[in-house]
């Protein structure tokens, strides 16, 4: 399983507890599953089975913004989760 380092910001981060954690997922499909079962009221909020509930979305390692659960990652990737009124 990949393993990455999961940042939060905005409502996810209330959501969750704290601002960063490993996890793992081959897909960002996968990673919101394991985060759902690991954060159960982050889960609640922000995703829909392997799906972003609107207003949510993954930055990928910097370089893009996605919520398409089938994007895949890589060992080492950094995800940061944010809700779309975290901008600043």
């Amino acid at each position: 399983m990949t393993q990455v380092l999961v940042e939060f910001f905005g409502i996810p981060r209330a959501r969750a507890g704290l601002a960063q954690t490993p996890a793992e997922g081959e897909t960002l499909g996968e990673l919101v599953e394991f985060l759902s079962l690991k954060f159960p009221a982050l889960g609640e909020c922000c995703f829909e089975g392997k799906c972003f509930r609107p207003g949510y979305v993954a930055n990928l390692s910097g370089d893009r913004f996605t919520s398409d659960p089938t994007s895949p990652l890589s060992p080492g990737d950094s995800v940061l989760i944010l809700s779309l009124d975290a901008g600043g």
